[in-house]
């Protein structure tokens, strides 16, 4: 018997390999305030080098994807996925070297953006590797359900790692919080070691191009709606700290924690209603976030702006992802995937350089009306996207 023809056994072995990705993830979230912290005040660099550190590795993960993609769809999601928990680990190894003592200011520097590069590589095999393997596992038509899951784990990692992080940064120094992830996703890679693999499907090979010619209006409206969550998870501390407010650590906490109820509660709307409409009331919500944290006057109000962006960004990728995953056959499914997500990379990669420099001349609370105007252009894609909507493939 297939794994998809036992749902509820398909359904625990997800939970593992989600379970796989939020330690994975927690190397990323931990490290996501800690970095530009530790440029800017641990090594007196300037924000838009701090922003350049995050960003960077979201760079990686967009020049990537097409790789981990054709990998997942030749040899499959297992492979694929325990490829990139390994790189994770070799990140945090070499970030933690970049802290080794003697390292001149711009040697450090250098050797973290390199540890910055391998971490967004071993993103993109992780991530695309565990949706192709678990969509494999739960079927074709529960895609929605799937990227859910992920996205549960991923945030649910941020809503942890974000406090987490800086807790470490603060007690183990940054040397500290690096070796803490590079153990994180060897312990993933263990639990996921005994889960069965799924064969590829065979099928006629197209190039990477072409498919994302087939998903580009879902692909920017996630791309779109993820400068919000850029922008929030690279200068929420430091827009916190600018203005003598408590509780900097918790705006990656109040984010995942509207994210994730809203995917345990909602995680299934796109496969019952479309992708489309979810994604629509999705983003006004994110916008509304968006504008709130630029506008709020004090911390909690803030706060809150971070809530309803988690709220609001919540179902934008699944909702659009399976779209994305109707318009292509299942062996072109890990490509189309791979070119999907590097449209939310491409946001992530660009927006925390280009605000930290904002940032830099007119404020922190800048980033989030950028935040706010991308939701709403996003908006305007994700209807764009609706009115173009083809039949699914058979």
């Amino acid at each position: 018997m297939s794994e998809t023809d036992r749902p509820d056994l398909a359904y625990r072995r997800v939970v593992a390999l989600t379970a796989a990705l939020f330690l994975s993830y927690l190397t990323v979230a931990m490290s996501l305030p800690a970095v530009p912290i530790h440029v800017v005040q641990g090594l007196g660099l300037s924000n838009a080098l701090g922003g350049l550190a995050v960003g960077i590795a979201f760079l990686s993960t967009i020049l990537t994807r097409a790789h981990a993609g054709a990998l997942a769809d030749r040899l499959g999601g297992k492979v694929c996925m325990q490829r990139g928990l390994i790189l994770y680990a070799v990140a945090g190894l070499t970030c933690l070297l970049a802290n080794w003592p003697g390292l001149p200011v711009e040697g450090s520097y250098a050797l973290l953006i390199v540890g910055r590069l391998v971490l967004g590589l071993g993103e993109s095999l992780g991530m695309v590797g565990m949706i192709n393997w678990a969509i494999g596992l739960m079927g074709h038509g529960r895609s929605g359900r799937v990227i859910s899951l992920v996205g549960m784990g991923m945030y649910g990692a941020f809503a942890a790692g974000g406090p987490l992080g800086l807790m470490v940064l603060d007690r183990l120094g940054f040397a500290g919080l690096m070796g803490v992830c590079t153990a994180l996703p060897l312990l993933g890679l263990i639990a996921i070691h005994r889960l069965p693999a799924v064969a590829p499907h065979a099928g006629q090979r197209e190039s990477f191009w072409r498919i994302v010619g087939r998903i580009w209006r879902p692909g920017a409206a996630v791309g779109l709606q993820g400068v919000g969550f850029a922008a929030l998870g690279a200068f929420f501390s430091l827009y916190f700290l600018s203005r003598g407010w408590p509780h900097a650590g918790l705006g990656l906490t109040f984010f995942g924690v509207g994210f994730v109820l809203v995917r345990l509660f909602c995680g299934n709307l796109p496969d019952r209603i479309g992708g489309t409409p979810v994604a629509i009331a999705s983003l006004i919500v994110e916008a509304c976030g968006q504008y709130l944290l630029w506008l709020a006057p004090g911390p909690w109000l803030a706060l809150t702006g971070a809530l309803l962006t988690g709220l609001g960004c919540s179902m934008v990728f699944p909702a659009m992802g399976s779209e994305v995953v109707k318009r292509v056959p299942p062996h072109l499914r890990g490509t189309a995937v791979g070119g999907f997500a590097a449209f939310q990379d491409l946001a992530y990669g660009a927006t925390a350089p280009v605000v930290g420099l904002l940032a830099d001349s007119s404020g922190y609370s800048v980033v989030f009306l950028i935040g706010g105007l991308a939701a709403t252009l996003g908006l305007w894609m994700a209807v764009s996207a609706h009115r173009q909507a083809r039949p699914a493939i058979a």
